[in-house]
C-alpha cells in the first residue's frame, strides 16, 4: 500500500476512535483496532499529538467555509438573512458524530482543539456578528464605543442554543426535532427580536456607568 493511502486510513480510523473513546484512547489500541503494528502509526506521525493535530485538520478545518465570514459582514441582506443562511449551512456541514464528540472529548481533556476552533468562530462570526446588529440598529460602530462582553455573549447564547441541539443527539442521545432547519429558523427569529429590543438598552446603561 502506498504510504499516502495507508496515512488516509490511519486518520480515518483516528477519527472514528478518538470519537467514540475520547483522547485517552491509546496509539496502541488504534493499531490493535486496524490490524496494524504500532509502529507504523509513527512512521506517519511522530507522536500522538501530530495525529491529533491532522485529526484536527481534517475534521474541523476541513469543514469551515471561507464564505461564512463575508456572509455574515454582508450589508446587503438583513441581518436576521445572513444569520439563518450561516446556521442552515452550518448545521449541515458539522451536525456529525465524529465531529462533535471530538469536540466535545477535546475541551474535557484540553488538547487545544475546542479553543482553536472557537476562537475562528468568535473572530469570523460572534464579533462580526455583533458588530453588524448595532449598523443595522444605527447605533454607534465598535470604533466609536468599543463591543461590549454583554453583546458577544448575546451571540454566543444564540450559538450556544443551536449547537445544544448536536449535543444532545450525539452525546446525550436523547431525540431532537426532526426539521432542524426549521428549529434553526425559529431560534434566530426570537433572538433577532429580543436582541433589537436589549442592544440600546445594554448600550445606554453602559454609557450611563462610564459616565456616573
Amino acid at each position: 500500500m502506498r504510504a499516502a493511502d495507508r496515512e488516509r486510513l490511519i486518520v480515518d480510523e483516528a477519527i472514528r476512535f478518538f470519537a467514540e473513546r475520547g483522547f485517552e484512547g491509546q496509539t496502541r489500541e488504534l493499531a490493535k483496532r486496524m490490524g496494524i503494528a504500532h509502529s507504523v502509526i509513527y512512521r506517519h506521525f511522530p507522536s500522538k499529538e501530530a495525529l491529533i493535530e491532522r485529526v484536527y485538520q481534517d475534521v474541523y478545518l476541513s469543514r469551515w467555509s471561507q464564505d461564512w465570514g463575508p456572509l455574515i459582514r454582508d450589508r446587503s441582506q438583513p441581518l436576521q438573512a445572513r444569520l439563518t443562511s450561516f446556521y442552515l449551512d452550518y448545521v449541515a456541514r458539522v451536525f456529525e458524530y465524529n465531529w462533535v464528540r471530538i469536540f466535545v472529548f477535546s475541551g474535557l481533556k484540553s488538547f487545544g482543539i475546542a479553543g482553536r476552533y472557537l476562537d475562528l468562530v468568535r473572530r469570523e462570526i460572534i464579533e462580526p456578528a455583533a458588530i453588524e446588529l448595532r449598523h443595522e440598529l444605527a447605533l454607534p460602530d465598535a470604533q466609536t464605543v468599543p463591543l461590549g462582553g454583554c453583546e458577544t455573549e448575546m451571540f454566543w447564547g444564540l450559538h450556544g442554543r443551536i449547537f445544544y441541539l448536536a449535543i444532545r443527539k450525539f452525546v446525550y442521545g436523547t431525540p431532537v426535532p426532526s426539521d432542524l432547519d426549521q428549529t434553526v429558523r425559529d431560534a434566530i427569529v426570537l433572538f433577532m427580536d429580543g436582541a433589537r429590543l436589549a442592544l440600546p438598552r445594554l448600550l445606554q446603561d453602559g454609557a450611563s456607568k462610564n459616565t456616573s
